[in-house]
């Protein structure tokens, strides 16, 4: 019992002169622009009717795209240990190479280009 009240106390001081450091030791010298709230490469003082480029919300929904598939094939690795793993490695496969076509479709149509 001795033991886990020492590596309590131990974890605590250690948690609040960590705490206590950060809360110091950064330096302090707020200007206009870190003050001001980030939207996005927007001006947020500026008008809310100006035109903006489609390019930005193309690069952000490829982006979206790609990270989804990240996420349906992170369970990839445990396709193996299943009875028929030659379903899931098709399936796998089949979404990669669906999304291959769908980068090669937009890099020849130009939608990777950020300036024109």
């Amino acid at each position: 019992m001795n033991l886990m009240i020492t590596i309590l106390m131990i974890t605590m001081a250690l948690s609040m002169l960590l705490a206590t450091i950060s809360f110091w030791l950064p330096q302090m010298s707020p200007d206009a622009e870190k003050l001001s709230p980030y939207e996005c490469g927007f001006d947020p003082l500026g008008s809310a009717r100006l035109p903006f480029s489609l390019r930005f919300f193309l690069v952000a929904i490829l982006f979206l795209l790609f990270d989804l598939e990240i996420a349906l094939l992170l369970p990839l690795p445990w396709g193996d240990q299943l009875n028929n793993p030659t379903g899931t490695f098709f399936w796998a496969m089949a979404v990669l190479i669906l999304l291959t076509l769908g980068l090669i479709y937009e890099w020849v149509q130009g939608g990777l280009e950020w300036a024109e």
